[in-house]
């Protein structure tokens, strides 16, 4: 099948195609004689499993581990069990950083309405200035 058959099928730009063949994801297809890709249906599978990881936070670098370890007749099925803890652990931290920040946002809401306009005492926005540091 050829580059834009591939990348429809995938839902990708026939430019990330070759970026995956760039660096490695995606092996070089066999050409037609005139010239054009030609890629088969392992090509096809190949770069569903590296859309799908992708949605699920997976890099470029640790599907190239992924497909490295697959290549090398390993399953990776150990290494994708660590990776997802540890995307899970990090998001996990996202989650509880931005819920803190939502919360201190809120209080500084608190604080904005129930000052006056403006505070000729403040040296930039007496707003932000009554939160203080952030605490971590």
């Amino acid at each position: 099948m050829r580059i834009g058959e591939l990348a429809d099928d995938v839902a990708i730009t026939t430019e990330a195609v070759r970026y995956y063949e760039k660096v490695g994801l995606l092996t070089a297809p066999t050409r037609t004689p005139s010239g054009y890709r030609d890629y088969d249906h392992q090509a096809l599978e190949r770069l569903r499993f590296i859309r799908t990881a992708q949605t699920v936070g997976f890099s470029l670098g640790e599907i190239g581990e992924i497909l490295a370890l697959r290549d090398d007749g390993e399953t990776p099925c150990d290494h994708v069990r660590q990776l997802i803890a540890k995307h899970a652990a990090d998001l996990q931290q996202r989650i509880e950083g931005l819920q803190a920040m939502q919360a201190d946002l809120h209080q500084l809401a608190a604080v904005a309405a129930a000052a006056p306009p403006s505070s000729a005492t403040a040296t930039h926005c007496h707003i932000l200035e009554s939160a203080g540091p952030a605490s971590t």
